[in-house]
Formats: structure tokens, sequence, C-alpha cells
């Protein structure tokens, strides 16, 4: 059951940290709170497929992001900046979070 918890909270957490419009402070908690989660998972083969799976879904979004910035004219461009800026610090998080279960799973096997 607390799997299902954190991987559901790592969802939500993710999904707020993917709303433009939240606050620069808010953020810097969203995030140490999609941590403390990432933290309470262990390293199994499922948890890690998980986090794949979350990784990949980011990058096909910064994907997305940045051809939209490509073609995202003043005034919006700032906006769309940011909202790529905040995608990318997202992502190292979820590579991260890859990259820690990773190294769990190779420690118990």
């Amino acid at each position: 059951m607390d799997r299902f918890v954190a991987r559901a909270n790592v969802d939500h957490y993710i999904g707020l940290l993917n709303d433009p419009g939240l606050a620069a402070e808010k953020r810097a908690t969203v995030m140490t709170l999609l941590m403390q989660e990432v933290d309470m998972l262990r390293g199994d083969f499922e948890q890690l497929e998980f986090a794949e799976r979350k990784a990949a879904n980011g990058r096909d979004r910064l994907h997305h992001l940045r051809s939209e910035l490509d073609s995202t004219m003043e005034p919006h461009r700032a906006e769309a900046e940011r909202v790529l800026a905040n995608a990318e610090a997202t992502q190292h998080l979820l590579e991260h979070f890859c990259h820690q279960l990773r190294n769990k799973v190779n420690n118990h096997h």
C-alpha cells in the first residue's frame, strides 16, 4: 500500500510541477515533497520501470516544449522559456530518481 501511495504522490507532484502557474516558492516546496516520496520507493524492478516511464514521459514533454519554444513569438517567449526551464528542472529530478533506483536495484541483485 505504501508504494501505491508514494507512486500516486509522485504523479501528483509531477503534475503540480508541470503547471506553468505554480509560483516559484511553491515549486521549491513541491520539489522537496517529490524527492521525499521518491526516497520512500524501494529499489526493485517494478519501481525502476515506474521511474523509467516517468522519465520517458518527461523527455517527451521537454521535446514538445522545445519545439513549441522555437515557434513562440514575443511577447509570449519569456513565459515559454520559463515553462521550459521548469520542465528541465523537473526532468533533472526524474533522471536523478531513475539513477537512484537503478543503483538500488543493482545493489540488491
